[in-house]
């Protein structure tokens, strides 16, 4: 009795390792997390925004006064003296500075009241200039996991490819022992052994081939996610659905052009080279400031020695050789040159969302011509090793099957995966990753 019970605690305990060995599959969001985590450019798109953040700041804080200060020693090599003649009257006073040195100081309080426009386009060149930035960190972030998704169906592609290769390997070391016991009875001929025995070793290689494919597709994901490359990722085979395949050509086509982020960005780099052409042309205008101040100076010549002061400032740069108007014409070029660039990319997009489009509905109709063909050429490869163990059929008939069904269900599978990858770039394609 003690000894059944040591028994089953043994098998309790060897299910309990079972199950905490067994890792849950990861899913493809799982994966988009730990690379928006780990991923060095998403990263520095997040840190070009907090610096468009504080280059806001930056030009809002240009409408508020500024206060400089200022504090000087100086040690004269000589002491002045106030000398007044006139017809008259001569005096001459005293040293102006005690000792040959003197300490003067001074506060100057300036608030801008008109500067042509400078401060309100920096503003909203700032402002575009962040919106441009959080869209480009949306559109990394879309390739991040366009990326992740096509590694992640990359693995499942060569997973099932070596189940396929390993699939073919057992069929062909059956037939070949098939065939190997019907030559020792002296009922086929010596080909037929050597024929299957190659078909086998072929197999074999072949299957070879496609480990090393699956370890590198696994190496490859696994660097996309910050992990060590010689991990093995259990992967959820389910993808995430997207709701946008069910919709006409021509919605998503309008959705595209509302949604991706690279069209934000540029849109926003527009107007921002639009408000630093306007900043550049402000410098050539007028501009105005109140201007409030304090100041000290040591003297013993006037009665005080403490001054305080308010006033406006008018500054007007009437010639700057044209530098003004030359950077003002390069930006305005620039932002032309930009909204060139945004018809470019507009007709990009459009190309995008078609091609997803007709390849999402290539893949399905190849599914549903792969699956009937995949039950064919299981069920001919049945009727061949049944006719050929009865002598109706030739060993070359049988090898023939084998490789038609390895190939209908690699071509399963390629469909059955690059409809749902397909379904993961329409989504991108749209603005919907």
């Amino acid at each position: 009795m003690r000894l059944r019970h040591r028994g089953l605690i043994g098998a309790l305990l060897a299910a309990a390792a079972g199950l905490s060995v067994r890792a849950p599959a990861q899913t493809l969001e799982q994966a988009w997390h730990l690379a928006a985590a780990r991923n060095w450019t998403l990263r520095a798109a997040g840190d070009q925004v907090q610096a468009a953040r504080s280059s806001v700041r930056a030009a809002r804080a240009a409408r508020w006064p500024s206060i400089d200060t200022q504090a000087s020693y100086t040690r004269l090599g000589q002491t002045p003296e106030l000398d007044v003649v006139t017809p008259t009257l001569a005096f001459r006073s005293g040293p102006i500075f005690k000792n040959n040195q003197y300490v003067s100081a001074s506060v100057q309080l300036r608030l801008p009241l008109y500067t042509g426009g400078a401060i309100r386009n920096g503003i909203a060149a700032a402002n575009a200039g962040l919106k441009s930035a959080a869209a480009t960190r949306r559109a990394v972030s879309a390739d991040v996991k366009l990326q992740v998704a096509e590694a992640y169906v990359a693995v499942l592609r060569a997973q099932r490819a070596l189940a396929v290769a390993r699939a073919s390997v057992t069929s062909l070391a059956a037939h070949a022992h098939a065939v190997h016991a019907m030559f020792t009875q002296q009922l086929v001929a010596k080909s037929d052994l050597l024929a299957a025995r190659v078909a086998l070793a072929n197999a074999r290689a072949q299957a070879v081939s496609a480990q090393n494919v699956l370890a590198i597709a696994r190496a490859s994901y696994d660097r996309l996610l910050g992990e060590p490359l010689a991990r093995v990722p259990h992967l959820d085979p389910k993808l995430p659905v997207f709701p946008v395949d069910a919709q006409p050509l021509s919605v998503l086509l309008a959705r595209a052009l509302r949604s991706r982020p690279e069209l934000r960005a540029l849109q926003a780099r527009v107007r921002l080279l639009s408000a630093r052409a306007r900043v550049a042309t402000a410098a050539r205008l007028p501009h105005l400031a109140a201007i409030g101040g304090y100041t000290h100076i040591d003297n013993q010549i006037l009665n005080h020695e403490n001054f305080s002061m308010v006033g406006v400032g008018f500054t007007w740069k009437l010639f700057d050789g044209g530098a003004a108007a030359n950077q003002a014409a390069a930006l305005r070029a620039r932002s032309a040159a930009e909204r060139q660039r945004l018809a470019d990319v507009r007709s990009r997009i459009e190309l995008a969302v078609r091609s997803a489009w007709l390849q999402l509905a290539a893949a399905r109709a190849r599914i549903a011509a792969s699956r009937a063909a995949t039950a064919q050429a299981a069920e001919n490869l049945r009727i061949s090793r049944k006719l050929y163990a009865v002598g109706l059929a030739s060993n070359t008939q049988v090898l023939e099957a084998v490789t038609l069904r390895a190939a209908a269900m690699r071509d399963y599978d390629d469909a059955t995966l690059d409809a749902d990858l397909d379904r993961l770039r329409l989504a991108y394609a749209v603005g919907a990753l």
